[in-house]
C-alpha cells in the first residue's frame, strides 16, 4: 500500500477466524491464503469458549492443536500460532477463558462482542441501537470491565477496543501502554475509531492492525486500518506488523 511515496506491506495477521467458530475457511486455507499474501505469521484465533452462538468449544483445542503442529511441518516457511479471541466480560478474571487454560494457547487477544453472559450486553446493545445513546454510567462500567481484563490477563491485543460499547479511550490506552498490550486497529470493525487512534496515540502504547478474516480471502487484509492511521496522524512505525519497503 502506498502512504505518500512510502510503500507498506502486513507482515503478520494474528486475528484470524475459522471454521472451528464462525470462520468459513479452515486452519490450512487461512495458512495458505496468508502465505500467498508474503506474510511471515499467521494467526488462528478464534472466538472464546463463553460466547453463547460461536464460540470454541473447549474440545477443539487439543484438535487445533494438532493440526496446527502438522501444518508447521508442511508450511515451515511461515510461522503458525494458536491463539484465542477471548470474550472480555465483568466476572471472574475478566475473561471467558480462564486462568488455567491461557497456556493452552501460544499468546491470548481478547475482545468485546454482544452474545456472553454477565458483559452487560442488554444495555450496550440499546444504547447502540436505540435514540437514547449509551449513558456516562455504562461507559463507566464498561471501562472498568475492560480495565480489568487487561490488569489480570497476559493480553498480546485487545481487538477493535471501544466497539459494541463505548469506554474512556484514554484509560483503555494508558493500561494497555503499562501491560504492554497492542490495541487493535480493526480493518473489520471501525474501531479503533480515527478519534480514538488520536486519543490512544497520546500514550506509549503499541498498535497492530489486523484483519479479523471470516473467510480465507480477508486474511492479511490491512489497507482500511491504515487509512484510519494516516488520517488520525499516527506514526505507521508505531503499528508493529508494517513494514516500509
Amino acid at each position: 500500500m502506498n502512504v505518500n511515496g512510502r510503500e507498506f506491506v502486513m507482515t503478520f495477521d494474528y486475528h484470524t477466524h475459522t471454521v472451528f467458530s464462525h470462520g468459513k475457511g479452515t486452519i490450512e486455507e487461512n495458512v495458505i491464503a496468508a502465505s500467498e499474501k508474503g506474510l511471515r505469521e499467521i494467526a488462528i484465533s478464534d472466538h472464546g469458549p463463553g460466547h453463547l452462538t460461536y464460540g470454541i468449544k473447549r474440545s477443539s483445542v487439543p484438535v487445533m492443536r494438532k493440526e496446527i503442529t502438522e501444518l508447521r511441518h508442511k508450511y515451515p516457511d511461515i510461522g503458525i500460532f494458536l491463539s484465542v479471541e477471548a470474550n472480555i466480560v465483568n466476572t471472574g478474571s475478566g475473561l471467558d477463558v480462564l486462568p488455567e487454560e491461557i497456556e493452552d494457547y501460544d499468546f491470548i487477544i481478547a475482545g468485546y462482542h454482544y452474545g456472553t453472559r454477565h458483559s452487560y450486553c442488554i444495555p450496550n446493545y440499546v444504547g447502540a441501537h436505540t435514540p437514547f445513546g449509551n449513558s456516562e454510567k455504562q461507559r463507566k462500567k464498561n471501562t472498568e470491565m475492560y480495565l480489568k481484563a487487561i490488569y489480570s490477563n497476559p493480553l498480546r491485543i485487545l481487538t477493535h477496543p471501544g466497539d459494541k460499547g463505548p469506554v474512556h479511550m484514554d484509560e483503555i490506552a494508558k493500561a494497555c501502554a503499562e501491560r504492554g498490550t497492542l490495541m487493535e486497529i480493526s480493518t473489520w470493525h471501525t474501531h479503533l475509531t480515527t478519534d480514538e487512534i488520536k486519543t490512544a496515540m497520546k500514550y506509549d502504547v503499541g498498535f497492530i492492525i489486523s484483519s479479523d478474516a471470516h473467510v480465507p480471502a480477508r486474511v492479511g487484509s490491512f489497507e482500511g486500518g491504515v487509512g484510519r492511521a494516516v488520517e488520525a496522524g499516527l506514526e505507521l512505525e508505531r503499528i508493529v506488523n508494517l513494514k516500509e519497503i
